[in-house]
């Protein structure tokens, strides 16, 4: 239901057998190209939903201000970060520059020889051969063309210029930007039925959290991140003959990946399990991740096919109100037809989501939080009234409330997990 039918009409016969591919993220991508403000500031207000970011923190992953990373005041390990800076100077055209998609293309091929060559035991820990590795450096700087699968190169060789190249980068894949919302979803764990928070991981709003922020990571960063993930992704599904699982492979690439540039361990002290956790996390969710959530889905396409004006930038409905403004018309009666049928739908689970929320507000114990969520629920059109039908029996009472947009956003995705 997150995807809308297209109809093509072809006159290749030859063709018309062929599966019909359409992007559910359609309208996610045309919205980041078009609008990247109001883009950005969807999908952040979606992230300070699930994390708590202070304002310089939330400052830093907007740019507005400079990342303050740890070790950046540090005296320790001077030599350590001298040599770093040092290399990173010399820049080739692949190698210790930012990166470009001229760079993906070269690395890419890097990539997709691992993906046949998974099985070596100890890929990405067993060093390569230091003269075969410079070669094929400088092969992929200049450009030339390169024949892999000639027998001149070990995956051992190709599998550790891939990671001298992500530490060559300027900064980290997952950028400095970033570093602090990484911290902060590693930290986001259950709670039992008093409210209390305990150690286990909340997987589901991890994997959301990470959707979110990997939707504002810079395009080029995102694309390698997808390429690199999922190859990580496949060496670990392999790991009875490489010996490499998840989190051995997270140990070899959380430094290029996700730890500030020219930092020691000594510098991220406890937070080093935390972020090789992380890293361990993504590797083993790696094929959920680049899917947009299914509420920024729905939103960005109403904001195209313009259901209703929003009210705000920082509370996108991603619902149509029955007042609301008829669809534009489309340039086909039976594209109209469908899209009438999904409008239909899409308010029947909102009606449905509703009632369920206001079953759980009336069941929480009296506040003036629960007053307030009450009066805007008789507000809305579709809402229920205290006298609706509501379960007896009370639910167990949560630490923590959000926005009344927030839960209607999250309720309309069908997510369980929205306090």
């Amino acid at each position: 239901s997150d995807a809308i039918c297209n109809f093509v009409i072809c006159n290749d016969s030859s063709l018309r057998s062929q599966p019909i591919i359409f992007n559910p993220d359609f309208f996610v991508e045309k919205l980041r190209h078009e609008k990247p403000e109001v883009f950005t500031e969807l999908v952040v207000s979606n992230i300070t939903r699930l994390i708590d970011l202070p304002g310089a923190e939330l400052a830093q992953l907007m740019g507005e201000e400079d990342p303050k990373l740890p070790g950046a005041n540090s005296t320790a390990s001077g030599f350590f970060r001298s040599l770093m800076s040092l290399k990173r100077k010399e820049k080739g055209v692949v190698f210790g520059s930012p990166l470009t998609e001229e760079g993906i293309a070269q690395v890419s091929q890097l990539i997709e020889y691992l993906h046949k060559n998974l099985r070596a035991e100890g890929l990405f820990r067993v060093p390569g051969n230091s003269i075969r590795q410079q070669i094929l450096k400088d092969a992929l700087n200049s450009g030339t063309d390169i024949d892999l699968d000639s027998g001149e190169f070990h995956s051992n060789d190709v599998a550790t210029l891939l990671k001298v190249f992500l530490g060559e980068l300027p900064e980290p894949l997952l950028t400095h930007k970033h570093f602090h919302a990484h911290l902060k979803i590693a930290d986001l764990t259950l709670f039992d039925e008093k409210g209390n928070k305990t150690s286990t991981p909340d997987k589901e709003r991890q994997i959301e959290a990470l959707q979110l922020l990997f939707l504002i990571l810079p395009a080029p960063n995102r694309s390698l991140l997808k390429l690199l993930l999922d190859l990580l992704y496949q060496t670990a599904k392999k790991q009875d003959k490489n010996k490499m699982s998840a989190h051995n492979l997270a140990l070899m690439f959380a430094p290029h990946i996700l730890w500030p540039r020219n930092v020691t361990a000594n510098d991220l002290q406890e937070n080093i399990t935390k972020l090789n956790n992380g890293v361990t996390f993504m590797i083993k969710h790696s094929q959920k991740l680049f899917k947009a959530p299914a509420y920024i889905r729905e939103c960005a396409r109403l904001h195209y096919l313009g259901s209703r004006a929003h009210t705000s930038k920082d509370d996108l409905d991603l619902l149509a109100s029955p007042g609301s403004k008829e669809l534009q018309p489309l340039k086909s009666q039976k594209r109209s037809r469908l899209d009438s049928c999904h409008q239909e739908e899409t308010q029947q689970r909102t009606e449905e989501a509703l009632k369920e929320l206001f079953r759980h507000v009336h069941n929480m114990p009296d506040s003036a939080k629960k007053k307030k969520l009450i009066r805007q629920f008789n507000k809305h059109p579709t809402a229920l009234t205290p006298g609706s039908d509501v379960p007896s029996s009370p639910a167990p009472r949560r630490t923590r409330s959000r926005s009344f947009s927030g839960l209607i956003k999250v309720k309309a995705a069908s997510d369980p997990c929205f306090l």
